[in-house]
């Protein structure tokens, strides 16, 4: 049932809005999703599931962003500084986002453990969701990885493909810096910028 699955997560993300995650109630989302609660039930296992699922979808949005933001420019400059936008940009409208990139969970928000589940889900999706969720670490590589799978040319050696993982992390970790502490306006391009033309030079 994917469409009500994702009917239940956007109920869940829209509860999730209004009051603290402890607040919402499995009733109140599948009244909202227009489906019974048996049907939420039987998608997420239990609250549990449902927050592990929400997360999950969250974050392989984000994901999704990291890569349309690689793939908008041909400069790989360009491409690392739209990254680094997209990543400080997600993070300032979603305070899922937010929370799975910096690690810090308000009382707001449920903070399901980051490790793997037991999960005896009949649903795909779910036992997908049950497993391990990332880190705030595991973010920094996966989008550095995806950045240097783009970026790296077909002749590209391995000190080549080293130093361009520097410069990719780089970018990351600015970024992650300005979500934390976010910069005036253009204050993200500029500091991306300015920090792999030093690196380069």
């Amino acid at each position: 049932m994917p469409a009500a699955r994702e009917s239940l997560l956007d109920a869940a993300y829209t509860a999730l809005a209004r009051r603290p995650w402890s607040a919402v109630r499995m009733v109140d989302v599948a009244a909202a999703a227009g489906v019974s609660r048996q049907t939420l039930y039987n998608e997420f296992g239990s609250k549990e599931g449902l927050a592990r699922a929400l997360v999950r979808r969250e974050a392989d949005g984000y994901i999704a962003g990291v890569d349309r933001a690689l793939a908008a420019h041909a400069d790989p400059c360009d491409r690392l500084t739209a990254t680094a936008e997209w990543m400080t940009s997600a993070a300032r409208d979603n305070a899922l986002v937010r929370a799975m990139l910096t690690g810090c969970w308000s009382e707001r928000l449920p903070a399901p453990a980051l490790s793997a589940l037991s999960s005896s889900s009949a649903v795909p999706a779910q036992r997908r969701a049950d497993g391990p969720l990332p880190s705030p670490g595991d973010f920094v590589r996966i989008v550095r990885d995806r950045a240097v799978a783009v970026l790296a040319g077909p002749g590209a050696g391995p000190a080549d493909t080293a130093e361009l993982a520097r410069s990719c992390e780089l970018a990351v970790r600015l970024a992650l810096s300005c979500v934390a502490a976010p910069p005036g306006a253009d204050g993200v391009a500029e500091l991306v910028r300015e920090a792999l033309a030093r690196q380069s030079a």
